[in-house]
């Protein structure tokens, strides 16, 4: 079903989709034919991957510097976009997230992860969805969670608690706009290595050992897998497919449970060498975002 012109006349916004998982599913859908829209954080980051992406694959790649923790951004954000000709798809793929013990939270790092994960989800998917029904338009979206809204997860509660948030939305507005023909799915992706996920969810530097010892197929995720996954959830011939959420971790959720178990048994100074090196990293990060 992956012809080169699948996507042509489409136009999908990913948020989050300068890195990661948002910029290998943006690279995807530009090659068979989208006009993508990335929007995050880090102008220069988004323009980067725009330019990027279109001198490799050819194609349109806009980009918008918002903060989706803000609702009147994001709505000033879709203002303009939908002033250039209205969107088809969405792509809820910005996150937060880092390991903690939970009785060491502050209200200020839960907020960091839930403000993102679960309100800026929904203002999002609000603001588009809105805009689709007011114009009498059909489109498609997607939202990226975790297997731990089945399983929940030690460690990461903020993270699980939003993402089962947004695995509740789609079902719950697959009902209630299908009507509209708007359709809702989400994917809960395994382990698919990027450099954010390494630093704020690994920074005890043990890898992913447990994980493919756990997994099924001994393995983690390839790019491409998810990738296709993904065009094929908002391709236009699936329109009959709303409301799931689809794993897509070779089994690693039947056959394991809940990740991160391993740092049960972590020490106190273990969980405060792990806790800076978050630190420098989010230092590093908003350094990169003020320049």
């Amino acid at each position: 079903m992956f012809q080169p012109d699948l996507f042509k006349g489409q136009k999908i916004l990913i948020t989050g989709g300068g890195t990661g998982l948002g910029k290998a599913m943006g690279e995807r859908l530009l090659q068979l034919g989208a006009h993508l829209v990335i929007c995050g954080r880090r102008k220069s980051v988004l323009d980067d991957t725009a330019a990027e992406l279109s001198g490799m694959h050819g194609g349109v790649v806009d980009t918008y510097a918002c903060d989706i923790r803000n609702a009147a951004a994001i709505e000033e954000m879709m203002d303009d976009i939908f002033a250039r000709g209205p969107l088809t798809g969405l792509i809820n793929n910005a996150a937060g997230n880092f390991i903690s013990r939970t009785e060491d939270l502050s209200p200020r790092g839960f907020d960091a992860v839930a403000n993102i994960v679960m309100h800026g989800t929904f203002y999002v998917t609000q603001a588009v969805g809105k805009r689709w029904i007011a114009g009498g338009l059909k489109g498609s979206v997607l939202s990226i969670v975790t297997s731990w809204v089945w399983t929940g997860s030690p460690f990461v509660v903020p993270s699980a608690m939003s993402k089962a948030g947004i695995d509740v939305m789609t079902k719950s507005l697959a009902v209630e706009w299908g009507r509209h023909g708007i359709r809702l799915n989400s994917i809960a992706p395994g382990v698919f290595p990027t450099e954010g996920s390494e630093a704020r969810l690994r920074p005890g530097g043990d890898g992913y050992a447990k994980d493919l010892a756990e997994n099924p197929m001994r393995r983690n995720g390839r790019m491409p897998e998810l990738t296709d996954l993904t065009a094929f959830l908002m391709a236009p011939n699936c329109e009959w497919l709303t409301g799931q959420t689809i794993a897509i971790d070779g089994g690693r959720w039947l056959a394991g449970g809940a990740y991160y178990t391993q740092n049960l048994d972590w020490t106190d100074q273990q969980w405060q060498e792990a806790r800076a090196r978050i630190k420098a990293r989010n230092d590093e990060d908003k350094a990169q975002r003020s320049v």
